[in-house]
């Protein structure tokens, strides 16, 4: 048996190397399997299937509102923003009420400029008198109802007055503006040469209350001159009466 099996296994064998595939033929018992070879090559990929249907659409679940979280402290001050464009007109005001026309006549004042053109010094602390009034043509209701008396001005309406003066001496003068018997003002000016000083005060005074202006022992007043003059002004800025 042997020597039969053995040409048998032989001749298949040689079948196999030169021949090819061909026909099995049972030519007895079955051999043991052989040790499995190595791995083969990946293959190439395949044609690109077709498009799958659609899964179901999931549901999403909300879940349940936490807790409030602690206040965080506070930011820093942003940046100052552009100006915004102007806002709408607003409503006009309802008309206020009907003045009452305008009159000079219920109008209180009190005003007068007078200037002096002295022939010698005045004397000392005496009204220095000036008598001729600069605007004579001035509508009576805009000037005082009687001119200066004395040098002193008599206030008919309460309320606060300015005064101002202006004086022309060689090298040094003093003048004082006096209301009633107390000095409140008292100005003085010196130079090598020819000078005008001037002065000004503002008074609060009742009514019959004087105003005049003094010279003082410290004087140089300019006389004998046509072309030099001397003004004392004063007039009413408001009543408060």
């Amino acid at each position: 048996m042997a020597p039969q099996w053995l040409s048998c296994s032989t001749a298949a064998l040689l079948l196999l190397v030169h021949v090819g595939p061909v026909v099995t033929q049972s030519c007895g018992t079955p051999g043991v399997p052989g040790i499995p070879g190595s791995h083969g090559h990946n293959g190439v990929d395949g044609l690109k299937g077709e498009k799958g249907d659609s899964g179901e659409a999931g549901q999403s679940v909300r879940g349940e509102k936490g807790e409030s979280g602690l206040t965080g402290p506070p930011g820093r001050p942003g940046l100052k923003g552009d100006i915004g464009l102007p806002g709408l007109p607003g409503r006009p005001g309802s008309p206020g009420e009907k003045g009452r026309a305008f009159s000079p006549s219920n109008q209180q004042r009190s005003y007068f400029s007078y200037k002096w053109l002295p022939s010698q010094l005045p004397e000392l602390d005496t009204a220095i008198i000036f008598d001729r009034e600069i605007l004579p043509n001035l509508d009576q209701q805009l000037r005082l109802s009687e001119p200066l008396t004395n040098g002193l001005f008599v206030s008919t309406v309460k309320g606060v007055y300015f005064f101002s003066y202006h004086v022309s001496a060689k090298s040094r003068v003093c003048l004082k503006l006096v209301k009633g018997s107390d000095s409140h003002v008292t100005l003085c000016d010196t130079s090598e040469g020819f000078l005008v000083t001037s002065g000004s005060a503002v008074l609060e005074l009742e009514v019959g209350d004087t105003v005049s202006l003094e010279a003082t022992r410290f004087n140089t007043i300019v006389t004998s001159q046509s072309s030099t003059s001397h003004i004392f002004t004063g007039f009413l800025i408001f009543p408060t009466g």
